[in-house]
């Protein structure tokens, strides 16, 4: 299957931090992708800034060899990275000094989208912003792209949003969760909403239960000195599962537009019930088998950072009351993988006998490594031996389903940089959302600074500590496998 591409309109893009990892490793061979697959119109130019003294050529090929890297097959193709690279340019700016920014002004053209990339610290936000509307480089249709963390707390989340709201109206602010651009996050939707079979059950009288997995084989590695200052629950919980929670349990918009949809997940994250202390399991993962330990990693001996949470939560509403909403992420754990579990309830009644009579329907969507969905229902086993039952799955993943091992399914942060384009906010959060968020998280996070709560240690490799395992087992549930 082949997917018809539309498109964007012209547009010059300008890349704050474009010299840096996630614009080399993300960002350009996004886009790169998105320029071979006919999506950028020719003229549209994209305009790396940062303060590295470089003139285009030279910036031109640091692209080229993070294309080459890691951009995937596609960047076998010479001649339309050679097109591509044609169309980036580069200007050294400081956000704190004024040398450049005439002459990223000067590159500005009227009547295309203007869009600017903030892959930066957010500490750079406000300055940013300031130098954009003082050489009058952003109009009243510019779009701004900021990366997380969206603050650490609500205070300073509260002081983000007012900082950008200076100078752009919220309609031009885009705050973006790559999270919400995988291609099953939006098939979600599109499984709730566009299919009659699944929404009547969606609800408490149909749901036992439902659990959403991010897990993680790397360590904080080179990144310690952020992570230990962040943790889980704020580098996290507080931003990807909760989005992924609000997907899941939020009521059918009134139609698919981006006002509707954020309408919406707000009115999950402000109905979320505060989390009693033993619903909450932090981890942090110890030595073994060669690896280091997470003090180790992040350089400090006596932290008490969480590697790994596991939560325990509550919609105060009618459609989830008593409908347990289990949250866990950590890193160094047993395999890399991403699921949102749909636990529906038992029969009300089985007319089959034995142990193995009673199995329960389970809708997995799959965020990584394979993206797709299951549903696991239950047939006769094959063969002659009386009526044995087993539990299948009915499988779509998506790189079988749509040919050419899903080739043509875009990266996360391609589909949502042509969104911003487009002037499409649905994917991304909008204000409000990540301040309810954090009204959300900041009591948890003071509560066991205020017990001087000690993470549980577990081993890497391992599926997290065993506290965690019995925040279901003590309710007759069980965790769904961490596999790869």
């Amino acid at each position: 299957m082949v997917s018809r591409v539309i498109p964007v309109e012209p547009f010059d893009l300008v890349i704050f931090g474009g010299t840096g990892d996630l614009a080399r490793r993300k960002i350009l061979p996004g886009l790169f992708r998105r320029f071979r697959a006919g999506q950028m119109t020719p003229d549209s130019r994209i305009i790396g800034a940062a303060r590295a003294p470089l003139d285009a050529d030279a910036y031109r090929e640091m692209i080229r060899q993070g294309i080459e890297e890691f951009g995937g097959p596609e960047s076998k193709d010479s001649e339309s990275l050679a097109a591509f690279l044609d169309r980036l340019d580069y200007v050294s700016v400081d956000a704190t000094v004024e040398e450049g920014w005439p002459r990223l002004a000067a590159l500005m053209r009227d009547g295309v989208v203007r869009a600017f990339y903030f892959s930066v610290a957010p500490s750079l936000f406000g300055p940013l912003a300031e130098k954009l509307h003082e050489h009058a480089i952003a109009d009243v249709d510019s779009r701004i792209v900021v990366e997380k963390p969206f603050g650490r707390d609500l205070e300073s989340a509260r002081a983000l949003n007012r900082t950008l709201a200076e100078y752009f109206r919220e309609e031009q602010i885009y705050r973006i969760d790559h999270y919400l651009g995988k291609e099953t996050v939006q098939n979600l939707m599109a499984v709730r909403f566009g299919n009659l079979l699944f929404e009547p059950l969606w609800n408490n009288h149909y749901v036992d239960h439902i659990q959403i997995t991010v897990a993680e084989t790397v360590g904080v590695e080179g990144r310690g000195g952020y992570y230990d200052k962040s943790g889980a629950m704020r580098d996290m919980v507080q931003n990807h599962l909760m989005q992924l929670l609000c997907l899941i349990a939020m009521e059918p918009p009134s139609r698919f537009e981006a006002g509707a949809v954020r309408d919406e997940k707000l009115k999950v994250i402000r109905a979320l019930q505060p989390v009693p202390v033993h619903h909450i399991v932090r981890g942090q993962y110890d030595a073994g088998d060669g690896h280091p330990s997470y003090r180790e990693e992040a350089g400090n001996p006596r932290s008490f950072t969480e590697s790994f949470i596991a939560i325990r939560a509550e919609i105060a509403n009618w459609r989830w009351a008593g409908v347990p909403f289990y949250l866990r992420t950590g890193k160094k754990l047993k395999a890399r993988h991403s699921e949102i579990a749909v636990v529906f309830k038992d029969l009300p009644h089985t007319i089959f006998e034995g142990d193995h009579a009673r199995h329960r329907n389970i809708l997995s969507i799959r965020l990584q490594p394979n993206e797709g969905i299951d549903l696991t229902v239950t047939i006769k086993e094959p063969g002659p031996g009386g009526m044995r039952l087993i539990d299948v799955p009915l499988d779509m993943t998506f790189s079988e389903a749509l040919g050419q091992e899903g080739q043509d399914v875009p990266d996360a942060y391609e589909r949502l940089i042509m969104d911003v384009i487009r002037g499409n906010q649905t994917l991304f959060m909008r204000g409000d959302e990540v301040e309810a968020a954090w009204a959300w998280t900041d009591p948890l996070i003071a509560g066991w600074e205020a017990r001087n709560d000690v993470p549980k240690l577990y081993d890497p490799g391992s599926t997290g500590p065993d506290d965690a395992l019995m925040l279901l087992h003590r309710e007759g549930r069980r965790w769904r496998e961490i596999k790869a």
